[in-house]
């Protein structure tokens, strides 16, 4: 594969060129690995900057309708939006759906819009492992506004606002118990709430929820990165497009006066230190996975198991003699 070609056509906007530096970046090959690096190392400095946002919700909340209405609201006035949309997969058969473009028909057709669906494989924090690396392949890609969803709620659904600039949570009308399930470790992240439904019979309902959380919100400690009156609580109808325009300009207003105080360039920082010592960290975790590190702890796990040694001392051992077995595993090769 020629990167630097690659890179040059992803430069361009070409969505091809895009979807296949994604499926790259996904890929756990080694060998596909290694070019995946060189491509976001080619594409590094790019001078180009999209607005990245994170949304959460619970299931049937109406995300992908919320992100398709959004997404052409967006689009209608001239942006490029890309979706990132994650689909959580089965822990038995580890397939996942990926129906998000059949979801969003209307936006899948749409030129200004690119839609790619993802696996979750398992991973914890409600995205896929290389959902950041697809965002920063938008981003290079001429993108304006990259849609990052998550594959819902709870309390470990927190991950995607360590790689977006904003971070949206959607919420039903009537969501007293919703409330009292997420307000820590999501709500806290959250920069706007969104109640969605807001239209027919809920809308009555779907107020004085949002007046519900409002008041919740104002129980939170200040963070420094919010200006006065953040996060805030909205009300918004996907179906009826109500509400999405004053969202838009909520969200414009907050990325633009972090700008300004210097907040979104230091948040990006703090991320990238993140995600260093989370690929750190996974590496870590795949040699304990190879030879012959993997066979000493399919031997000590047998002992564990037969009583013969505790977890801990097992887990010691292991883990006093892991940096010669793979030191000496890599001068062999």
């Amino acid at each position: 594969m020629d990167i630097d070609d690659l890179a040059s056509r992803i430069r361009a906007g070409e969505r091809r060129a895009l979807a296949r530096a994604i499926t790259l970046v996904e890929s756990g090959r080694a060998d596909h690995r290694a070019q995946a690096t060189a491509l976001l190392e080619a594409l590094k400095g790019h001078g180009r900057e999209a607005l990245r946002v994170g949304l959460s919700g619970t299931p049937g909340v109406g995300k992908s309708t919320f992100i398709e209405a959004f997404g052409l609201m967006l689009t209608g006035q001239g942006l490029r939006v890309a979706v990132l949309a994650v689909d959580p997969s089965s822990a038995r058969s580890g397939g996942s759906i990926l129906g998000d473009k059949t979801r969003m028909e209307r936006l899948s057709r749409d030129p200004q819009a690119f839609i790619r669906p993802s696996p979750s494989q398992s991973q914890l924090g409600g995205v896929a492992r290389r959902t950041r690396e697809a965002a920063e392949l938008c981003e290079a890609a001429g993108f304006d506004v990259v849609l990052i969803e998550t594959v819902g709620v709870g309390q470990s659904e927190t991950m995607v606002a360590e790689m977006s600039d904003l971070f949206l949570l959607l919420l039903a009308p009537a969501g007293g118990d919703e409330l009292q399930g997420v307000k820590r470790g999501i709500m806290e992240m959250a920069d706007i709430l969104l109640v969605n439904k807001a239209d027919g019979d809920l809308k009555t309902t779907a107020i004085r929820t949002c007046a519900d959380y409002a008041g919740a919100l104002r129980l939170l400690r200040k963070r420094p990165q919010d200006p006065e009156g953040f996060p805030k609580a909205l009300t918004v109808s996907a179906i009826e497009q109500e509400g999405l325009a004053r969202a838009w300009e909520e969200m414009q207003s907050l990325a633009d006066w972090r700008r300004a105080q210097g907040h979104f360039a230091g948040r990006r920082a703090e991320q990238a230190r993140h995600w260093f010592e989370a690929e750190v960290r996974e590496g870590l975790l795949a040699r304990l996975r190879r030879e012959p590190v993997r066979g000493a702890m399919a031997a000590l796990g047998a002992q564990v198991e037969a009583g013969a040694i505790t977890p801990s001392a097992a887990a010691d051992e292991l883990l006093s003699e892991y940096l010669q077995l793979d030191r000496g595993a890599r001068e062999e090769a």
